[in-house]
C-alpha cells in the first residue's frame, strides 16, 4: 500500500514539473512573440549579407556583336510578321547554342542558363509567347519560342518586341497607372467607347506585362507624379532595369575566356577581339543573317560560333561542367521528382488503408525513384555551383525535402513502419511542388552573399536546421495521417485504437528528433553568428521565431510524459502548430521582415 501511495505521488510530482515546464515554455513564446516590432524593425542586415547584384549591362561600352540593330522607335524597318517569325524559330538550330560558356553575374555558366534567366527576369514567365489575332478570327494564335531564340532575338532584333508584351510589372497599381495613360478616357465618350477602353485595358492588366514602348514613354511621368516608396518605387526600379536589360541585352555576351595566366581577369567581350577573328565576324553576319530570315546562314555561323570559341582558350574552356549543366537545365529535375514522390504517396497511402501488399511494394520502388532524380538534380546543382547549394530559399526548400525524405526512409527501415515511408513520399512533394511552381526566390544559380563564405560551421548549422524542418514537415503528414484517422475512421474498438497507437508511436519518434535537431541547429546557429558577426544572439527575427518554433516542441515533449488526457490527439494538433511556427519562420520571417538573414 505504501509502495503505491509513493509511487502516485512520484507520479503526480512528474506531472507537476512537467506542467510547470509547459507553463514557462508558453510564458516566454508570450514574451518573445509580443517583443515590439519597432525594435525587430531596426535590425537589417549588413552589406555582408547581401548577393551580390547582377553586373549591370553593357557596362564596358560595347558596341552590338551582332550589329546595330535598328533603334527601339524606328519604324522605317519593315515589320516581321509574326508567323514568318515563327517559322524561323523552327530552322535556326539555336540548341548548337546552348552550352556556350559565358560569364555572367559572378560565374561562367552556359548561354542557355542566361537566357533561361533573361527571359524569367524580363517576362516574370519561362518562356515569351507571341498572341496573334488573325483577321476575321475571335481566338488567338499563339507562337511559343524557345528561351534561348528569344533572348538571341531580343539581342539582334529588339525592334521586333517595342510594341510586344515583353516587360513584366507584377505590381498592378503601376500597370494602371500606364495603361490609363496608354489607354485615355475621353470625358464625354459615349458608354460603347468607354466600355471598349475598358476592356482594352483590363485585358492587359491580365496579362501582367507591357510594351517596352509604353514603359519607355510613360514611367518618368508616373514616378515625377508620385511621392514613390514601398513596392511602388521597387516596382518603378524594376521597370528600369528590365528596360536596360531589353536595350543592353547584347551587352551580357562575355563569352571570351581569360588568358591561364590571369585566371582573375574577367571574360572578354566579342567586340574586343581582333578585327579579323573568326569569332568576331561569325557574330556579325550571324546578325545580319538573322534579320534577312536567313535560317540557313545563321546555322552557318552557329557552327562556326560552337567550335571556334573553344579553341581561344582552350585550356581555360570549361568542360565537363557545361554538360552537367546543359541536362541539368532540359531535365528539370525537382520538378520530375516532385511527380514521382507524389505518385508514391498516392500509391503508399492506399497501401495503408487497403493493406495490399503490391501497392506498397509499387509505392516504396517509386519512392525510391523520386529520391534518386531528387538526390542526383540537387548533386548536379552542387556541382555546377561549385559549393554546397542550400544557401536561398529555393535550394534550402531542395534540401529539406532531400533531407526529410532520406531520414523518413532511414526510419522505415529501423522501424519497420511504413507510414515513415509515407511521410516521406508527401513531404518530398509538398515542399518540392511548391519550390517549382512558385516564384520562390534563388532559382537561377548565382554567387553566394559574403558571410555565407566566413565559416564552416555554417554547412553544420543549416544542414541540421533543414533537417529538422524536414522532420517537422514528416511530422506533420504523419499528425494529418492520425487526425484523419480519428475523426474519420468508420471502424471502432480493439483495431482503430491499435491503429491509432501505431501512429502515435511513430509521430511521437518523429517529433523527438525535430525537438533534438532543431535545439541543436539553433546553438550551432548562436556559434557561428559569434564567428561571423561578433555575437551569440541578436533577437533578429529569423532567431527569435526559430527559437519560438522550437519552444512548440518543448511543450510537445513535456505534453507527452505530463498524463494528458488523449496524449495522441493533444500531440498530433500541437504538430500542425508547430508546423505552421516553423513555416512563419522559414518563409515569413524570410520574405516580409528586415533582419540579419537577409541573404536567405
Amino acid at each position: 500500500m505504501r509502495d503505491s501511495v509513493s509511487a502516485g505521488r512520484q507520479g503526480f510530482m512528474r506531472s507537476v514539473r512537467a506542467h510547470a515546464a509547459v507553463a514557462m515554455a508558453i510564458a516566454l513564446t508570450l514574451m518573445l512573440g509580443v517583443l515590439p516590432a519597432r525594435a525587430l524593425a531596426r535590425q537589417y542586415a549588413p552589406a555582408g549579407n547581401s548577393h551580390p547584384q547582377s553586373e549591370m549591362l553593357n557596362a564596358r561600352g560595347q558596341s552590338n556583336p551582332f550589329g546595330e540593330p535598328a533603334a527601339m522607335g524606328d519604324h522605317s524597318a519593315p515589320v516581321t510578321d509574326p508567323q514568318r517569325k515563327h517559322e524561323f524559330s523552327r530552322k535556326v538550330n539555336v540548341a548548337a547554342l546552348r552550352d556556350v560558356a559565358v560569364y555572367h553575374s559572378g560565374r561562367v555558366k552556359i548561354l542557355d542558363s542566361l537566357a533561361r534567366e533573361t527571359v524569367s527576369e524580363l517576362l516574370h514567365r519561362k518562356d515569351y509567347r507571341d498572341i496573334v489575332y488573325r483577321d476575321g478570327s475571335s481566338r488567338p494564335t499563339k507562337y511559343t519560342y524557345d528561351p534561348l531564340f528569344t533572348f538571341l532575338d531580343l539581342a539582334i532584333d529588339p525592334a521586333y518586341y517595342q510594341d510586344k508584351a515583353v516587360i513584366g510589372v507584377t505590381y498592378l497599381p503601376l500597370r494602371d497607372e500606364i495603361l490609363e495613360r496608354v489607354f485615355p478616357m475621353p470625358a464625354n465618350a459615349p458608354a460603347t467607347e468607354r466600355a471598349a477602353i475598358e476592356e482594352q485595358r483590363e485585358s492587359w492588366k491580365r496579362v501582367g506585362r507591357l510594351t517596352p514602348k509604353w514603359i519607355a514613354r510613360w514611367l518618368d511621368e508616373v514616378q515625377q507624379k508620385h511621392d514613390l516608396g514601398g513596392p511602388f518605387q521597387r516596382s518603378v526600379n524594376d521597370a528600369h532595369q528590365a528596360i536596360a536589360l531589353y536595350l543592353g541585352l547584347a551587352g551580357t555576351l562575355a563569352v571570351v575566356p581569360p588568358a591561364p595566366e590571369t585566371p582573375g581577369q574577367a571574360w572578354r567581350m566579342v567586340g574586343e577581339l581582333p578585327e579579323g577573328s573568326a569569332v568576331r565576324a561569325a557574330f556579325f553576319e550571324m546578325g545580319r543573317a538573322w534579320r534577312a530570315m536567313d535560317a540557313d546562314a545563321v546555322n552557318s555561323q552557329i557552327e562556326i560560333i560552337r567550335s571556334e570559341l573553344p579553341r581561344i582558350r582552350p585550356e581555360v574552356y570549361p568542360g565537363i561542367r557545361r554538360d552537367v549543366e546543359r541536362v541539368y537545365n532540359a531535365s528539370s529535375p525537382f520538378e520530375y521528382g516532385a511527380w514521382a514522390y507524389a505518385v508514391s504517396f498516392l500509391l503508399l497511402t492506399l497501401a495503408m488503408t487497403t493493406g495490399r501488399k503490391w501497392l506498397s511494394r509499387s509505392g516504396l520502388t517509386v519512392l525510391g525513384i523520386a529520391v534518386l532524380i531528387h538526390a542526383l538534380g540537387f548533386a548536379a546543382r552542387c556541382y555546377i555551383a561549385e559549393r554546397y547549394s542550400i544557401q536561398n530559399q529555393f535550394e534550402s526548400m531542395t534540401g529539406v525535402s532531400l533531407f526529410a525524405a532520406a531520414v523518413g526512409i532511414w526510419l522505415m527501415a529501423w522501424k519497420r513502419n511504413a507510414v515513415f515511408a509515407a511521410a516521406a513520399a508527401g513531404a518530398g512533394f509538398l515542399v518540392l511542388i511548391f519550390a517549382t511552381q512558385t516564384a520562390i526566390p534563388g532559382k537561377e544559380i548565382n554567387r553566394e552573399a559574403a558571410i555565407l563564405n566566413t565559416s564552416v560551421l555554417l554547412k553544420y548549422h543549416v544542414t541540421i536546421v533543414l533537417v529538422s524542418y524536414g522532420l517537422i514537415t514528416l511530422g506533420m503528414i504523419m499528425s494529418l495521417f492520425y487526425l484523419a484517422r480519428y475523426y474519420g475512421a468508420s471502424r471502432v474498438g480493439s483495431e482503430n485504437e491499435a491503429a491509432l497507437k501505431e501512429l502515435d508511436s511513430a509521430h511521437n519518434v518523429v517529433l523527438q528528433l525535430a525537438f533534438w535537431t532543431l535545439g541543436v541547429g539553433i546553438l550551432l546557429g548562436a556559434w557561428w553568428a559569434d564567428h561571423s558577426w561578433g555575437r551569440w544572439w541578436a533577437f533578429d527575427p529569423k532567431e527569435l521565431w526559430a527559437l519560438v518554433t522550437w519552444i512548440v516542441y518543448l511543450i510537445v515533449v513535456h505534453v507527452r510524459v505530463a498524463g494528458v488526457k488523449n496524449r495522441g490527439l493533444v500531440t498530433a494538433w500541437l504538430s500542425v502548430l508547430g508546423f505552421v511556427a516553423m513555416v512563419w519562420c522559414y518563409f515569413g520571417v524570410n520574405l516580409l521582415l528586415p533582419g540579419l538573414h537577409a541573404y536567405a
